[in-house]
């Protein structure tokens, strides 16, 4: 057996009295991907942080190479030849790329100067080595949230570390910038680096993956080989129960249009777009990473302006000139980053979820204090949020708990047209059955769902009709029927 880069056996971790890690392990080869599996709340987290250095073990052993090491912050990961790609984005947003890349680390000039110059250009030569069509001196406030991702992994890599861990690296990401990842991460093997992948995403890991370790109640369950284990039997491990279907669908879509859409412009481009949507259907938009499909979605709950077409509710011309007034007209709009636009991470959970029902629970200027812990209890119970109280912060919940309380927000406005930008990223996969039974259930009882996803299987799984956007132009309709991951590949290209 070749000397492993790292290994981590019977690490253990409590905060509080209450076990977070009870027994990690982990293996990684060179020139491997190995995939670290498990639901949130599994413990996967935790033990990146203290392999990492950012939290100290109670108990286990970490062996860099053979040789036990114990870090005392990320710095000394670093030096150790360990970098990370984290999930949760943290880019200085007026500064550029370059030094985004190099924050810390900048080449200096005569008198202690940064050299620009050269900055610029290292930066711009990794990026370009990465194949990510960014500039180097672009501000990091003017990039998409993929860019910025794409950004984070420049970053990550720049460090020439010998393991690197990817913390849901493509939960931003389209098609074409995951395979740009895809084409780097082979790159990296080949060159003998290891990589820690971490994914929800199982047609990933199955797809770059050489093997996995899945942990679940903060406990190591098992590992192996990714060709020697089957798809249903990874997901048993991670959920501790066989998962009978992964995708939930039992609406079925009606001749009544609810909302219709005529010549719709908005920001970045996006021209000319026109769609019907029926009662109890869930119409999917798909295309690659700038192609229109969130400006669409900010465009329909009034985020921005109105720059021409026309929107219509039932039959009747509407304008959308703000969110209070989408809201009102029953639109509700699940952002694709949930921590940066779509929850108050420092509040708890009964202010979370009461959020956009204000004046539905208020008694002139004051809050009904009865009526808001009744209406949160009941959203908690809907959506079986894990919380040991609605006072809990809501950033001390894992990422599907947090998704469903951002669910919660909006099912308490009693919303006709529900907007989901990416509603299953960073989610494991029992939390998402639970988000496909929510809108499937939503459509079924006469909503309207129009769904945005990144991940092909997800629009093939849960859409009725898929309409394709490429440019911020409509490229072309399919059907269920005539559904394919070749043709929505085609028309997106």
């Amino acid at each position: 057996m070749t000397e492993a880069l790292l290994e981590v056996r019977g690490l253990r971790k409590s905060f509080g009295g209450v076990a977070a890690l009870r027994d990690g392990r982990f293996r990684l080869e060179p020139g491997s991907v190995h995939a670290l599996c498990g639901g949130n709340g599994a413990g996967k987290s935790t033990f990146l942080t203290i392999v990492m250095g950012i939290q100290q073990r109670d108990a286990g052993t970490i062996l860099r190479n053979g040789k036990e090491v114990s870090f005392v912050g990320p710095s000394e990961a670093l030096a150790a030849g360990i970098s990370i790609i984290e999930q949760e984005l943290n880019p200085v947003p007026a500064m550029s790329v370059a030094e985004n890349i190099f924050l810390g680390r900048e080449p200096l000039a005569r008198f202690g100067r940064i050299n620009f110059a050269s900055m610029n250009a290292a930066a711009q030569a990794l990026l370009d080595s990465l194949r990510f069509q960014i500039k180097a001196t672009t501000p990091m406030m003017d990039l998409t949230v993929a860019e910025v991702q794409l950004v984070e992994i420049a970053k990550a890599l720049s460090y020439d570390a010998e393991v690197i861990i990817m913390d849901e690296p493509t939960s931003a990401l389209g098609e074409a910038e995951a395979d740009q990842l895809f084409a780097a991460i082979k790159t990296l093997k080949d060159r003998g680096k290891g990589i820690v992948y971490v994914s929800h995403r199982l047609s990933e890991i199955f797809n770059i993956a050489d093997s996995y370790t899945v942990f679940r109640d903060g406990q190591f369950v098992g590992d192996g080989k990714i060709a020697d284990v089957r798809r249903e039997d990874l997901i048993q491990m991670i959920v501790g129960r066989p998962l009978a279907e992964e995708f939930v669908k039992e609406n079925q879509p009606g001749a009544e249009v609810v909302l219709s859409v005529r010549g719709l412009n908005a920001q970045h481009g996006v021209r000319d777009i026109s769609f019907d949507i029926h009662r109890g259907e869930i119409l999917a938009f798909y295309g690659l990473m700038g192609s229109g499909r969130s400006e669409i979605f900010e465009r329909l709950f009034g985020l921005t302006p109105d720059l021409g077409g026309e929107i219509r509710l039932d039959g009747q011309s509407i304008r959308l000139s703000s969110p209070a007034e989408a809201i009102a007209r029953g639109f509700a709009f699940v952002t694709e980053d949930r921590k940066g636009s779509g929850l108050v991470l420092a509040a708890d959970v009964r202010a979370n979820v009461c959020m956009a029902s204000l004046g539905a629970l208020s008694m002139g200027l004051a809050m009904n204090t009865r009526r808001e812990a009744s209406a949160a209890q009941a959203m908690i119970e809907k959506f079986g949020i894990k919380t040991a109280s609605d006072r809990l912060e809501v950033s001390g919940l894992s990422g599907g708990n947090q998704q469903k309380v951002v669910l919660g927000k909006w099912f308490l406005t009693q919303p006709r047209v529900l907007l989901l930008d990416e509603p299953t990223r960073g989610v494991d996969v029992g939390a998402k059955r639970e988000i496909y039974r929510v809108m499937s259930d939503f459509a079924r009882e006469g909503g309207v769902v129009i769904l945005v996803s990144s991940e092909i299987d997800e629009v093939l799984g849960m859409a009725d009709r898929v309409i394709v956007l490429r440019g911020g132009q409509v490229s072309g309709e399919i059907d269920r029927t005539g559904l394919s991951a070749e043709k929505l590949v085609h028309l997106a290209a």
